[in-house]
């Protein structure tokens, strides 16, 4: 699997205050366990994957990165994760297209499609294992986020800061990241956007100074 812009987004947008436990849902070759354990030093970090060449891509990664002794990779279905503990923070970059749109790759299949994995079945387990004051993170396009926000609510979690993303300012949003809590929402603020790049095609300043701390070039 190629790093994607969606999983380094997400990986870059995710705000929590200083958490101890994390928890990486569908972190295919571990991009963004690994970002987090990059921005959180104090944190201890579980990533589950249910593809075996995935898992075991992103277990060699975090093996060989500096942050190998707080990274553990799991092989398996997320609705059959133990609930023993609560995460102060959840993650997930999940699959958003219905199962009637087939790509011909398994693989792409698995990890595009909710068919391996519903909205409804992963709020339930995240809202199971989320910390009572603890946060979950997710990036979807737009579309798909009204139906996950509705999913949110039958669970208890609502969204909190919202960053909309787009290619440039004459797009539309594309993609949003949203983290949910467990505390309603604040009726007045207001979503963020991030602008990816310049009328010129050139990325903006915002996108660059946000990733330049995880891939070279920026």
């Amino acid at each position: 699997m190629k790093i994607s812009t969606d999983a380094v987004l997400l990986g870059s947008l995710v705000q929590s205050d200083a958490p101890k436990q994390i928890l990486d849902i569908g972190t295919g070759t571990g991009v963004i366990a690994l970002m987090l354990a990059q921005r959180f030093p104090q944190a201890s970090l579980t990533a589950v994957e249910l593809d075996p060449n995935a898992a075991s891509q992103a277990a060699e990664n975090c093996l060989e990165s500096p942050f190998s002794e707080r990274l553990t990779v799991l092989q398996g279905r997320f609705q059959d994760f133990p609930v023993e503990k609560h995460f102060d923070l959840l993650v997930s970059n999940p699959p958003f297209f219905p199962d009637h749109l087939p790509a011909r790759d398994p693989k792409r299949n698995q990890a595009l499609h909710t068919h391996s994995l519903s909205f409804e079945e992963l709020l339930h387990k995240a809202s199971q294992l989320l910390a009572p004051s603890g946060s979950f993170w997710v990036i979807l396009p737009p579309r798909q986020m009204e139906d996950f926000f509705q999913c949110a609510k039958d669970n208890g979690l609502f969204p909190g800061t919202r960053v909309g993303i787009r290619d440039s300012a004459s797009k539309p949003v594309h993609r949003e990241v949203v983290g949910f809590t467990f505390s309603e929402p604040i009726p007045s603020v207001l979503p963020m956007e991030l602008l990816l790049k310049n009328e010129d095609g050139s990325y903006s300043e915002d996108y660059k100074n946000l990733i330049s701390g995880f891939l070279l070039g920026f």
